[in-house]
């Protein structure tokens, strides 16, 4: 069972139940209503394993055991760097207090996992990593699709992520207009939604940017986008491993990313991608004008991302890692 706290458009390519619980986001920080009527799912659905995933689950899954009793194992899907979002003495006691209560937690990176840890030293004992994967589809390219960009004619760079702070939309419009004022020939398109999307329209108005930005919104599966994209840009304050690199990998589309997070574990500079310093945003302008001018860079870039992915990072690999540790999770719970 796939269960959401929130409603939503998406529709997940999933064969067994997809419920949610329907939670409206202003009560999130108490919400025992909600906490119930999670509780009533478990105890009905009768599941050995509970995973959270990330963000707003694990509070509804930790409370929702600890006031209503269910007993399956509890596992937590650490997705990205704590620290960035625990700042003060009393979100940290919170998040103390709910990770004690989980039995696992699997990271998707060995940077969230050392974040983690030492933010929690007791989490080190309860702690693995399993990546992000990629799950295998026919691969769209210029041979069997139309590019879907409405300027097919220019040199198509693409970002995809939920207009929230941590994505940086503002730092990279600075970084695009860099590159627009050395080829004016590039184009800048911006798939998801989210709190700042209207702000981040907003200052594309005012930097005089409107007929070399598109707002794509969400899309469903922006793959063939990926697979038409020059390049992929991802100028993130914070990651933990973003699946967007690895599809765009996976597409053979090349990536030009900051140094955060864990991205430095699937991109190795001008090897496997593009790995920018942090806030250096004169580099990472010059790193897409780069990959655009040298042909030869792209193409052993693309290749030896393509390899990586296809080794180490398919979703029918991945999964076999989660079996492995909940069979062992539930081995020595019983034991």
């Amino acid at each position: 069972m796939v269960l959401s706290i929130y409603d939503g458009e998406a529709r997940l390519p999933f064969l067994g139940e997809v419920e949610t619980l329907n939670r409206n986001k202003i009560s999130r920080t108490f919400d025992p209503l909600g906490w119930r009527k999670l509780s009533s799912i478990i105890k009905c659905f009768e599941p050995d394993i509970v995973q959270a995933n990330a963000s707003d689950t694990l509070k509804y899954a930790v409370m929702s055991k600890y006031l209503f009793g269910w007993n399956a194992t509890l596992i937590y899907r650490n997705a990205s760097t704590p620290s960035f979002y625990i700042r003060t003495a009393f979100t940290r006691k919170i998040n103390a207090f709910l990770l004690k209560k989980v039995d696992l937690i699997i990271s998707v990176s060995h940077a969230s996992l050392k974040d983690l840890n030492s933010l929690f030293p007791f989490t080190k004992k309860k702690s693995f990593v399993i990546p992000v994967g990629v799950e295998e589809k026919i691969i769209f390219n210029e041979s069997n699709s139309k590019s879907p960009f409405r300027n097919k004619e220019a040199y198509n760079l693409i970002h995809v992520g939920s207009f929230t702070r941590e994505k940086n939309h503002t730092g990279l419009l600075r970084i695009f207009k860099k590159i627009l004022a050395i080829d004016n020939s590039t184009h800048l398109n911006l798939i998801g939604r989210g709190p700042l999307f209207s702000e981040i329209k907003h200052q594309v108005r005012l930097m005089g940017m409107e007929s070399k930005v598109d707002f794509l919104g969400d899309i469903q599966n922006p793959q063939i986008y990926l697979s038409h994209a020059r390049a992929l840009l991802l100028p993130s304050l914070v990651e933990g491993l973003p699946g967007v690199i690895l599809e765009a990998m996976y597409n053979k589309t090349p990536v030009v990313a900051y140094d955060v997070g864990g991205v430095s574990e699937v991109i190795t500079n001008f090897l496997t991608g593009r790995l920018i310093k942090f806030d250096d945003e004169e580099s990472f302008s010059s790193a897409v004008l780069e990959l655009k001018n040298n042909p030869d860079l792209k193409a052993s870039i693309v290749q030896n991302a393509s390899v990586l992915i296809n080794k180490d990072y398919m979703n029918k690999n991945v999964k076999e890692s989660f079996l492995k540790r909940y069979k062992e999770l539930s081995n020595s719970i019983k034991r």
